[in-house]
């Protein structure tokens, strides 16, 4: 019998081989994303210290836009991205969760270049 394997397992696993190559410091954060079905967030993570050094997601206040797209990812990614840069950090590491660099997550990270983040 052919075990079939878990997808989110499989992105579990993915995200625990990343994870044990990259991490954050307080100069250059790591740029955490988690998506759902019907949102995606963003982190700035400082794993030494083990703080959130700035956030945002498809729930904060005045976000005009879907968070189960193409265009609200990208938009998350500006606000992230403008988030850091009032914190006067520039340079993140990018760090996908084990995601595949395709549709939602290509574009938050997309609209985080654009906002001035270096990775």
């Amino acid at each position: 019998m052919v075990k079939k394997l878990d997808r989110a397992e499989a992105r579990a696993k993915r995200h625990r081989r990343v994870r044990a190559k990259i991490s954050g410091t307080a100069q250059c954060p790591r740029l955490n994303v988690f998506r759902s079905s019907k949102h995606i967030y963003a982190q700035l993570i400082d794993d030494i210290n083990g703080v959130t050094l700035a956030s945002a997601s498809s729930l904060v206040e005045g976000f005009d836009g879907n968070g189960c797209n193409k265009d609200g990812a990208r938009k998350v990614g500006q606000i992230i991205a403008k988030n850091a840069l009032e914190k006067g950090i520039t340079e993140v590491v990018f760090d996908r969760s084990g995601y595949i660099y395709h549709g939602r997550i290509q574009e938050l990270a997309e609209g985080a270049r654009e906002g001035g983040l270096k990775f």
